[in-house]
């Protein structure tokens, strides 16, 4: 379990005071969930997915992975392999001068025995469709097979919980959905499926979750079941986003 307490972050570049990005933000994010994030650009879905994993520390309040305060500092090896994240461009992430090494090189920093490495670097390989670029750079992969890759690498660490920030926003619609269906198989794993929370622009993604948490000037604006805030039509309009097509001429007719 993941438990936000009454967190805020205030940007301030070395200002005495500065921009309020996160406001007292209170939720738990639970073992097996699937969760949408949407918002209006600046509305705080970054910020606060740096906190989950102690990449930003909030000003107060205080985020705890399983029982494990993030500003601990002691505590953040382990706070970042059960909580990996994904960011929107992959260039950000990778590190590795081959598809191989980048996926072997979190786990090498696990100690892993080399036997072991090599099984589930191969594994990945193949569940990612990325086993004939093993000894390519990653820079020759397409945007999608860089995804993939960032995907693989941070997957091979097993992480309880992924965090996932605008994955496919770059991507042309084929990878978009190759990247969607990999996210749900894995909340729909057997034996140990991933929770996983996905920061989104696009309202058909966040259909697939099972709870759409919307962000607002910093603050939680709605936290409910996506058909349920998708309803919401004229609330959403207001903070400038926009519901699933259906959704819209729903309300248009009933008009």
């Amino acid at each position: 379990m993941i438990e936000i307490d009454n967190i805020s972050f205030t940007y301030t570049n070395g200002a005495a005071t500065g921009r309020r990005i996160l406001n007292n933000i209170s939720l738990i994010i639970r073992p097996g969930e699937s969760i949408a994030v949407m918002g209006p650009n600046g509305s705080g879905k970054t910020t606060f997915a740096r906190c989950l994993n102690g990449l930003l520390l909030p000003m107060t309040g205080t985020v705890t992975v399983k029982g494990l305060p993030t500003n601990v500092a002691a505590n953040l090896p382990e706070i970042r392999r059960q909580v990996g994240m994904v960011f929107q461009n992959p260039d950000n992430q990778i590190v590795s001068a081959t598809v191989e090494r980048e996926i072997a090189f979190g786990l090498e920093n696990l100690g892993l025995p080399r036997t072991d490495m090599r099984e589930i670097v191969n594994k990945m390989l193949a569940d990612f469709e990325l086993t004939e670029y093993r000894k390519k750079s990653p820079h020759y992969l397409s945007g999608g097979e860089k995804q993939r890759l960032a995907m693989a690498a941070v997957l091979a660490m097993r992480p309880s919980y992924l965090v996932l920030d605008e994955p496919t926003s770059l991507l042309d619609p084929k990878s978009r959905r190759d990247i969607l269906e990999i996210i749900k198989q894995l909340h729909r794993r057997k034996g140990k499926p991933v929770t996983t929370l996905l920061i989104t622009q696009f309202p058909d993604e966040a259909l697939t979750a099972d709870r759409l948490i919307i962000f607002h000037n910093g603050e939680i604006f709605m936290d409910d079941k996506p058909e349920t805030i998708f309803k919401r039509v004229e609330e959403l309009f207001q903070i400038g986003l926009e519901p699933p097509i259906e959704f819209a001429l729903n309300e248009i007719l009933k008009r």
